[in-house]
């Protein structure tokens, strides 16, 4: 079984588009345990009751914002150690560093190419061998 397969992954985004596209990504590298969830709110409500590995999400949602679910995985004991990856459209260099801040492990831009996402990912986890 290859680490891609052992980590569970949480995708949050608004979009559908961007839900089937990162869901897609992450199969083609080898991501078979992934849950998605469409905001901020719905994102934290399944961390709390399933935490997950890896959280790949949006920056800008109704509901909870990506700032907003960073905090709130951080703030739980269960889920503070998850590796967290925020996904954004914007080259907001504030926004960037707010989220480093609250310990984002990684920003992936949008659009993204299936290496960079994995070279996003492997910054946190290793080679995805």
């Amino acid at each position: 079984m290859s680490i891609a397969q052992k980590i569970k992954v949480l995708i949050v985004d608004d979009q559908v588009t961007s839900r089937l596209l990162l869901g897609d990504a992450l199969q083609q590298l080898g991501f078979t345990q992934i849950t998605v969830a469409g905001d901020g709110e719905q994102g934290a409500k399944i961390m709390s009751q399933q935490p997950h590995h890896l959280v790949i999400s949006d920056f800008n949602m109704p509901n909870m914002d990506g700032l907003g679910l960073l905090q709130a995985v951080r703030s739980n004991p269960a889920t503070k150690r998850a590796a967290f990856i925020m996904l954004t459209a914007q080259g907001d260099r504030a926004l960037v560093q707010k989220a480093a801040a609250l310990g984002a492990n990684n920003v992936l831009a949008k659009p993204f190419t299936i290496e960079k996402m994995k070279a996003a990912i492997e910054a946190v986890f290793g080679a995805l061998k």
